[in-house]
């Protein structure tokens, strides 16, 4: 699948995922936000640079449960619990979060 943002052509996978990492920016964050109905906030902003330097630091995309358990060392027990999390990531906070941060879908994730 192919993705076209300011002249440029960004291949994903079939699910939306992107097939080379380093097209990842902010813009194409918000535009695949954007196209989920979403308008991303501080607080998504928050939580998808919490993964990418999980990605960075461990080389692998925090599945749903990792994500809790991460949130709720880095922002606390408010932000690490998974009510929070899907009411800024309503179609799964792992899957859809990896994606707006342009990461590699979490293992175990169907």
């Amino acid at each position: 699948m192919q993705l076209e943002i300011n002249g440029q052509t960004i291949e994903t996978d079939n699910e939306g995922y992107l097939v080379d990492l380093n097209n990842w920016n902010e813009e194409l964050a918000v535009y695949l936000a954007e196209r989920d109905d979403l308008k991303l906030t501080e607080a998504h902003w928050e939580i998808i640079n919490m993964i990418r330097a999980f990605y960075q630091e461990h080389g692998t995309t925090p599945a749903v449960r990792a994500l809790v358990k991460l949130a709720k060392q880095e922002l606390g027990d408010d932000k690490g619990d998974m009510k929070y999390l899907y009411s800024l990531f309503p179609y799964g906070p792992g899957k859809q979060a990896a994606r707006y941060a342009g990461l590699p879908k979490p293992k175990g994730c169907v």
